[in-house]
């Protein structure tokens, strides 16, 4: 099995750290952000509790994942994953077929299984290369993986099509991809199974999808965390939103009770060491964005409040407010010299992840980026072992020149107004 000492590079250039064994494959913890010298002090990368989620709103409803008719809600969406591939019986032998864009996390859930990922090539627009696929098929392979990247989907009938000739399955990566239809069909549903990331579009601790609209899934069988992964879902939800001002009723109320929580931690942390390092374990690693993959989490269901806020939230509302967003950016960023976005327009049928741009000089605006302490994302920007120019050239500039910004329903217009006004004069010439 190939080592997983490689950095979680999402939100940040990322430190090396020890790897700490277990039976799982443990990656890297991020570094921490760096200071914002202007303000707002803080905008937020991913969605963040606020009385604002609760709004309802009108406008385009698309569907979703969960609109698939087989739907099983676990801790991640790399949990998903293996859990699709053991319904699919992939093991020791077999070959899977991963993108050779890709995130780190979707690698290990085939190694858990014994497989072999393969990796294959995309266009300069994140397509799959269907003539790459095909030539890879050969009698070892049984699972296809593709991914609808930043919310765009893949030609699902050109890929559904391939996967029936050549006998194989088809798992659709939907974690850029909550919403959004092909055909006139959620997406989700093309494929023998797909998984999805709830906690890229909702603000949520942890979550994630398995669904299919093939196979019942009734050998899933999950059950709850325990009391401890319930509550600290809850805290570390709120926590993150009174991070960025959000509730502060809410955060008054919770004052006390929060001061004597972090002085209970930092007891149990200084008498009790060992303790403090099990009490990780109360979720996965994927809450605290590494690429860890913990097979203990495979039984185990998303908590009860994700849950909750998966029924209560306004679903139009997360798709207008992610449009609208990622039109108001690529009207802001249109026309600067050395970067475009990755797709030219917002088709209809799409509820985007985040607003991604091609640099010229990516590393150049990445240190700007940071040094003005705006929010960006630079997905992909490290590839497995052994995937690089020469197995895929537009992936590995991708990786290298993809920089890629918020758009989500939870940003404020003061934290969007300034991150549009800092982008558009830090990309300037």
């Amino acid at each position: 099995m190939l080592p997983f000492h490689l950095r979680n590079v999402e939100t940040r250039r990322i430190e090396h750290r020890p790897i700490i064994p277990t039976t799982a494959i443990m990656p890297l913890s991020p570094s921490a952000a760096p200071a914002t010298p202007t303000r707002p002090p803080h905008v937020p990368l991913v969605p963040v509790l606020s009385g604002a989620s609760f709004r309802r709103a009108a406008g385009q409803r698309l569907p979703s994942v969960l609109d698939v008719p087989h739907v099983r809600l676990v801790t991640s969406g790399r949990i998903a994953l293996a859990l699709a591939l053991r319904e699919l019986g992939v093991g020791e032998g077999d070959s899977v077929l991963l993108p050779a864009y890709h995130s780190l996390s979707m690698v290990p859930p085939v190694l858990w299984r014994q497989a072999t990922p393969r990796f294959y090539r995309v266009d300069a627009a994140a397509r799959a290369d269907l003539a790459d696929i095909a030539a890879l098929c050969d009698a070892s392979v049984k699972v296809l993986v593709a991914t609808h990247y930043f919310g765009f989907h893949q030609d699902l009938a050109a890929l559904r099509a391939l996967c029936d000739a050549r006998g194989i399955a088809l798992i659709e990566d939907c974690a850029h991809a909550f919403f959004g239809e092909y055909g006139g069909r959620p997406l989700g549903s093309h494929g023998d199974y797909a998984i999805a990331s709830s906690m890229k579009f909702f603000p949520m601790y942890e979550g994630g999808v398995l669904v299919s609209a093939r196979h019942a899934l009734e050998r899933v069988a999950l059950h709850s965390a325990g009391k401890g992964f319930e509550a600290k879902v809850v805290l570390n939800t709120l926590e993150h939103s009174f991070r960025y001002g959000r509730l502060p009723a809410v955060r008054a109320l919770l004052a006390l009770p929060l001061r004597a929580k972090d002085l209970l931690w930092r007891r149990i942390k200084a008498s009790r060491p060992a303790a403090a390092a099990a009490s990780g374990g109360l979720a996965p690693g994927s809450s605290d964005s590494d690429f860890s993959f913990d097979p203990r989490w495979l039984d185990k269901r998303s908590s009860l409040f994700a849950r909750w806020l998966l029924g209560r939230l306004s679903k139009e509302r997360i798709v207008a407010l992610r449009r609208r967003n990622y039109l108001r950016l690529q009207q802001a960023l249109a026309g600067l010299p050395g970067c475009r976005p990755l797709h030219a327009a917002l088709p209809d049928g799409v509820c985007p992840w985040l607003f991604p741009l091609v640099v010229d000089d990516a590393e150049g605006a990445f240190a700007r980026i940071r040094q003005r302490g705006l929010p960006v994302v630079r997905f992909a920007e490290t590839l497995w072992p052994g995937v690089d120019a020469d197995r895929c050239p537009d992936s590995a500039y991708l990786s290298r020149h993809v920089l890629a910004f918020p758009c989500h329903q939870e940003l404020s217009e003061q934290e969007f107004d300034w991150m549009r006004a800092g982008l558009a004069e830090v990309l300037a010439p």
